[in-house]
This record gives structure tokens, sequence and C-alpha cells, in this order.
């Protein structure tokens, strides 16, 4: 075989292995971000309207999370934090508004406590979708009920759901992804 004819075999070959390659490295990022994310995964692509801007977004994310110090929390910072919790539900019978309130500004103290930053709720959701895109759900529905509270908008049957909400997230952050207790009601 001439030279022309075995660069005209072998070229070929050569880029479809390459693209071969290409192909398979982006769906094997494409399926860790959408078992990291969970759910928050298509959100995030609905949201952008790009797989390939929100999948950048979603890096960013990850690139940012691994850059912060989070951390297990001490068995009595758990205790403590489990007791508070078991105030606030209880609180909720006699004064439910506050008990939403309060039941949110505990969720956020704890991920403080954990190392997450708390500089304000579109943040946080970021900050949380790297280890807990399944529970955002709770938190956006919780905290759209916190709001309606706040401007006295919000029905006791729908502040009772944000508790129950805010019960989900509070108990994934306290359990630290599972390896402790969670919380009881």
């Amino acid at each position: 075989m001439s030279t022309g004819t075995l660069l005209a075999i072998i070229i070929p070959i050569v880029v479809v292995l390459a693209l071969a390659a290409v192909a398979v490295s982006l769906m094997t990022r494409r399926r860790h971000l959408r078992e990291r994310f969970g759910p928050e995964y298509e959100r995030t692509v609905e949201g952008s309207g790009d797989r390939l801007t929100a999948e950048r977004e979603l890096r960013e994310r990850e690139r940012r999370h691994d850059s912060l110090d989070i951390k297990p929390l001490p068995p009595v910072s758990r205790d403590r934090y489990t007791r508070e919790w078991t105030s606030v539900q209880e609180e909720f019978v006699d004064r439910p508004q506050d008990a939403v309130h309060d039941a949110d500004r505990l969720v956020t103290s704890l991920m403080h406590d954990r190392g997450y930053p708390t500089e304000g709720f579109d943040q946080q959701l970021k900050d949380l979708s790297v280890e807990h895109g399944s529970t955002l759900k709770h938190y956006r529905a919780a905290h759209d009920v916190e709001s309606l509270s706040l401007h006295g908008r919000a029905t006791t049957e729908q502040m009772r759901n944000a508790m129950i909400h805010y019960r989900a997230v509070f108990e994934e952050l306290l359990s630290d992804g599972g390896r402790a207790q969670p919380a009881r009601p």
C-alpha cells in the first residue's frame, strides 16, 4: 500500500476515535453532574435554556463549593439544634407566622455553622445544590411561604407546609448527608 492510501485510512480512524473519546468524556461529565446535582441539574438547564451554559454554571458551583470549609457539626451542636428545632415546632401551635420565620432563621444558622456562606437566598441555593440538590425544592417552597408570611399573606396551611419543608432541609443539613442521626419532630 502506498503512503497516501495508508494516510487515507488512518486519518479518518484517528478522527473517529478522537470524536468518540470527546463524546465519552462529555457524557461522563454530564452523568457526573446529573448524579451530583439531582433535580437541580434539569432545573438549571431549563433556567438557562442551554445545556452547555447550565453545565458550566454547575461546574462553577462545584468549584466554589470545593473552596468552602463545609464541616459536620459536633454532637453537642447537633443536640442544641435538635432542641431548638423542637422548640420552633412547638411555637407553631400558638404563633405559626413566628415559627416559620424562626425555622428559616434556624436553617440559615445551621448552614452558617456547617460552613456555608449565607449572603443571600439565591447564593445559598447554589451552594447547597452541590451536596443537597434533592432538598432544594423543599427550601424554595418553604422560603416562598416565609416571604408571604412576612407580608401577612400566608395561610395557616401554607405555613404548616412550610414547616414540613423546613424540617426536610433542617434534617438534611443536620445529618451531614446521612452520616449522623437526623433530628426527630
